[in-house]
């Protein structure tokens, strides 16, 4: 008897463990479905907040999230009402669905669900039925393989991804952002009470379509959570009081011209992190809205403002209104090629001061000139005669800023731009006099990342818009003395009406048939663009830079930070003098005829232009033929030696590098060489 009872108990445990191997390469052979889940790209800002997402191939929104992002409330409140025993149980729950079948029996009818969370996973993962018993025997298989190959924080955070909440939301983090237009890491215990209730039944309780059953069901949720200990009553209360939104909310779609941007240059990428700062962003795109509501349907306006310090863009607004179609809002002007107007007159003038054509205080003639067939006019089509070469940029002459760039030639101004990083379209192909007034197509971005320049001490940096990019080498666009010269002039210029006497540095600029209306200006740190026109180029009539552009510049200023940044000091180097304490050859500016055509005027002997030279340590030997003493030497637009009576002497140059050599004699006449110091 005893031998029989140890071989049948043998047996069974013989079969026991058969049917155990057989059950466990049953598991083992269930192929899973793809658990790499597409989400939504998404665009955020420096701090990480979201900016704009794309919805999934099949339109759907599904965004990223996992358990460090969702409340903690939340994840408690899911796991009390839809699987308690989550953590213990291998993927199926036989307690759980004996309780189902016994209510079921009992009642007539499904009183409760027998599902554990990773058999809902299972079936959201191949998008299977919830009824038929062929589909339920599929998720319990495919649940106890996902509890083989995953850990439990693995499974539920495909079901923070996959979860339904109705129309084209999935996961917790669409749902949280289209009903409460937040995101789901802080939840009152009433929102994550509906986020729980609602994918139990997606489209029957779409908080959208049926408040009232999805206010029934997330009261029940609260009503468990208070029954085992997640909130207290008086919360509880509270919550129950708490009104169910009626309405989705858009998806954030801030900066859309930047985010398409960023997406199209790498479209594989799943998240794109933007140096913009959201807050700001917002900001100017209200001002942006503000500012053409009530200027007739065709108006547009651009704005770009920069850190010029680090070279990051912290808000790009490229139309007022990306959905706009009466203002052609899905145009990008931050990118568009326009024409300045007066913009560029800051880089001649700054240029000139570095040749030594120049100083702030030099007086030039302002009247009627030909150069060859070309004769500008002033804006107003007035003239001044003898006036400052600091009022002349500050008043906006036309006559003065092309005698500038007639002496030291359109080539030169071209090349500087190209060193700022500015892409430019010329009319005809070959540069004239008429860039200097606006005759050149850039674009917003690309004249900002100019002024950046200028405000940088004259270094050039490409400006960045994606967190962490290269900047690249910068490149010495003008000298720093130059540059803050140009910049005292600028924060000299009255300041629109109403607007706060802040000494900003700014420009303005119209162009040619009131199409384009400019306004750049710059403080020790940021430098800020606007443009105003139409999208399609036809003319604004009574659009001016001043008056247009100017004041939102302004503004623009105000919403980015309360007081403006100091500029820098004057480098050391500067020649900060009244006009008649200048050297006799920069206190009149001299037409490039005046100072080569006469003869005798002097020759720069050595060193002679586009030589390499070595700097000794008595400095830069210099010699001069021709002219008439006393002489002036210039490195770079300062003054190095003044009234110097021998022709050859030392200048007390420090670095190597590029400089441009200058001397002028008695009379006025001059000789420039640009060599290279090593």
């Amino acid at each position: 008897m005893r031998g029989r009872w140890l071989l049948s108990f043998a047996a069974g445990l013989w079969l026991a463990a058969g049917l155990r191997d057989g059950f466990d390469a049953w598991v083992d052979a269930t192929v899973l479905p793809p658990l790499v889940i597409q989400t939504s790209t998404e665009v955020r800002d420096r701090d990480g907040a979201l900016l704009r997402a794309y919805t999934v191939a099949d339109g759907r929104w599904r965004l990223k999230a996992d358990l460090a992002s969702v409340d903690a409330r939340y994840i408690e409140m899911l796991l009390n009402y839809e699987d308690r025993r989550f953590r213990d149980h291998v993927g199926v729950d036989p307690r759980a669905m004996g309780r189902a079948v016994l209510q079921a029996l009992k009642n007539g009818r499904v009183i409760s669900g027998g599902s554990t969370l990773t058999m809902q996973v299972a079936r959201l993962l191949e998008e299977g039925s919830t009824g038929e018993m062929g589909g339920k025997l599929r998720q319990m298989r495919l649940a106890l393989k996902l509890e083989r190959a995953l850990s439990k924080d693995q499974i539920l955070a495909l079901y923070l991804l996959l979860a339904p909440f109705g129309g084209n939301l999935e996961g917790v983090r669409a749902a949280s952002l289209s009903y409460f237009g937040k995101e789901p890491a802080r939840l009152t215990p009433a929102e994550a009470a509906l986020l729980v209730a609602i994918p139990q039944s997606p489209e029957s309780r779409r908080p959208d379509r049926a408040a009232d059953r999805a206010e029934a069901a997330r009261d029940r949720v609260l009503a468990r959570a208070v029954r085992f200990g997640l909130i207290g009553a008086e919360e509880a209360e509270a919550a129950l009081r708490e009104v169910v939104p009626g309405l989705r909310q858009p998806f954030p779609a801030y900066a859309p011209h930047l985010a398409d941007r960023a997406r199209a240059g790498a479209p594989l990428l799943p998240l794109h992190r933007l140096t913009l700062d959201l807050d700001l962003q917002k900001r100017l795109e209200r001002l942006a809205v503000e500012t053409v509501a009530a200027r007739g349907e065709s108006l547009q306006i651009a704005i770009v403002v920069a850190d010029h310090l680090s070279g990051e863009i912290l808000a790009s607004v490229g139309s007022a209104g990306f959905k706009d179609d009466g203002r052609q809002g899905f145009v990008d002007m931050t990118r568009a090629l326009r024409s300045p107007g007066s913009t560029l007159k800051p880089l001649v003038y700054a240029l000139a001061f570095d040749e030594g054509l120049a100083h702030p205080e030099t007086l030039i003639s302002d009247r009627p000139m030909s150069f060859g067939s070309y004769a500008p006019q002033n804006f107003d089509r007035q003239y001044r005669g003898d006036i400052r070469l600091r009022e002349a940029l500050q008043i906006s002459l036309n006559i003065p800023v092309v005698a500038l760039t007639d002496a030291f030639g359109p080539a030169k101004l071209i090349a500087a731009m190209g060193r700022a990083g500015v892409k430019y379209r010329i009319p005809g192909g070959e540069p004239g006099l008429a860039v200097a007034l606006g005759g050149v197509g850039v674009s917003l971005e690309d004249m900002v990342q100019l002024y950046a320049g200028l405000a940088r001490g004259g270094v050039a940096l490409p400006l960045s818009w994606r967190l962490g990019e290269g900047r690249g080498e910068g490149q010495r666009l003008v000298s720093a003395v130059a540059a803050w010269q140009v910049s005292d002039i600028l924060a000299g210029l009255a300041p629109p009406p109403g607007a706060p006497a802040n000494r900003l540095a700014y420009k303005t600029g119209t162009s040619y048939g009131h199409r384009d209306a400019w306004a750049i200006g710059y403080d020790g740190a940021h430098v800020i663009g606007v443009w105003m026109g139409r999208a399609d180029g036809t003319p604004v009539p009574g659009a001016f830079g001043a008056d247009t552009a100017a004041p939102v510049l302004f503004q623009a200023f105000s919403r980015l930070k309360p007081a403006l940044t100091p500029q820098p000091p004057a480098p050391a180097a500067t020649l900060l003098v009244a006009n008649r304490q200048l050297p006799q050859p920069l206190q009149r500016f001299r037409p490039r005829n005046a100072a080569f055509v006469e003869e005798g005027a002097p020759k720069l002997e050595f060193p002679p232009d586009g030589a390499e030279v070595e700097l000794l340590r008595a400095g830069l030997k210099v010699k001069v033929s021709g002219g008439t003493g006393p002489f002036t030497w210039l490195a770079d637009g300062t003054p190095l030696a003044v009234a110097e009576a021998a022709r050859e002497t030392f200048l007390p140059l420090q670095g190597t590098g590029f400089v441009t050599l200058s001397v002028i004699d008695a009379a006025g006449r001059s000789a420039r060489a640009r060599v290279r110091l090593w």
